[in-house]
């Protein structure tokens, strides 16, 4: 029998998580258009997915990992030797040392491995701290180590990589389809602004470092705070909005921003992260302002399509200069989309994915 393409080992059911939609299943028509045949094996259900992250429901938890476990082992024991290769988006099993990635590496299975995070970094949430004691960070440095090719979302990641023992590793940032998805541009207006956030219940904590200053900026301008996230924060702020994120009105919501925020913590794990809310907040002519960490100062030219801050007072005196001023909002927007078309857009890296495959 003739084997297929590509086998992927995905940790999360389709649809659902932002990594891997968009570093796997918005690139899969470009696996068509080259006429390769491709099967998707997410780890977790859906039924486990919606319990994971909230107090309680252990039981139900640990039934639904370990029915996903008996899962994974079935592809990998009885349908993995039919493929080419196998895409590992992060980690085989969200739990336990790399047992999957180890039988793969032995048995002679060339595996492409892609991570998008410094996830080798202890980042546990309260609800699931009893997950954290069984997740085996450690083992990201050997998925590295055992891969065929690797993928890095950005050179902090991919110089890991290489440092773990990577053979051939390569920088692919996490991109947008600038052509049929993230191909409007926000209309700018004068007055009832909006300083938008998006993002998932791991990253709502950033949220806190920039709280003073909103409340410090609300009382001299009329704007609301908006959050888009799976999960609704607790905000002390006299005008803000919660938007639950829906993948279906994902672009509507995003185009109620006016100004893209992206705190972030200056320390080793904000490093590893790809500056995807950027991303998405340029591609539809958002400007933005950032934390300095990491790639967000390869994304954000300063002055150009928005601005970098490390303190409270560049945050006030940034987000000032972009609520008062439209034509800027709106010049900062256009400069901010064409930059991601030209290099981070599913069109600019579309050779780069296909060469993983080759």
């Amino acid at each position: 029998m003739a084997k297929k393409d590509v086998l992927f080992l995905l940790p999360y059911p389709l649809h659902k998580a932002p990594s891997q939609r968009f570093r796997v299943e918005n690139l899969l028509f470009l696996l068509e258009e080259a006429g390769l045949q491709y099967e998707l094996a997410p780890f977790l259900a859906e039924q486990t997915w919606a319990v994971l992250y909230r107090k309680g429901n252990v039981l139900q938890k640990a039934a639904g990992i370990a029915g996903s476990f008996l899962k994974r082992w079935g592809t990998v024991l009885f349908t993995a030797h039919r493929y080419r290769y196998v895409f590992i988006h992060r980690e085989a099993a969200p739990l336990g040392p790399p047992l999957v990635e180890w039988f793969l590496k032995v048995s002679g299975k060339r595996f492409i491995y892609d991570f998008d995070d410094a996830i080798w970094i202890p980042n546990t949430s309260a609800e699931n701290r009893i997950a954290s004691l069984v997740k085996s960070f450690w083992k990201v440095r050997y998925l590295c180590k055992w891969s065929y090719k690797t993928a890095g979302g950005n050179d902090f990641l991919c110089s890991f990589a290489r440092s773990s023992g990577a053979k051939d590793v390569s920088r692919i940032p996490t991109v947008v389809n600038t052509d049929t998805r993230y191909n409007r541009l926000k209309q700018h207006r004068d007055n009832a602004l909006t300083i938008g956030w998006t993002g998932s219940h791991s990253t709502l904590k950033f949220i806190d470092e920039l709280v003073p200053v909103l409340q410090e900026l609300q009382q001299q301008y009329d704007f609301t705070f908006l959050v888009i996230a799976d999960k609704k924060p607790d905000l002390p702020l006299e005008r803000w909005a919660f938007c639950p994120w829906n993948e279906q009105t994902e672009i509507e919501d995003l185009l109620k921003i006016d100004i893209g925020v992206m705190p972030l913590k200056d320390d080793a794990w904000s490093e590893g992260k790809c500056g995807f809310k950027l991303i998405q907040y340029l591609a539809l002519g958002i400007p933005v302002v950032a934390n300095s960490t990491g790639v967000n100062k390869y994304i954000v030219a300063e002055g150009q399509n928005g601005y970098l801050a490390d303190d409270a007072a560049s945050w006030k005196t940034a987000l000032e200069k972009l609520l008062n001023d439209r034509e800027k909002r709106s010049r900062f927007g256009a400069a901010g989309r064409n930059r991601i078309v030209a290099e981070y857009s599913i069109a600019a890296q579309k050779e780069n994915f296909l060469r993983l495959f080759s």
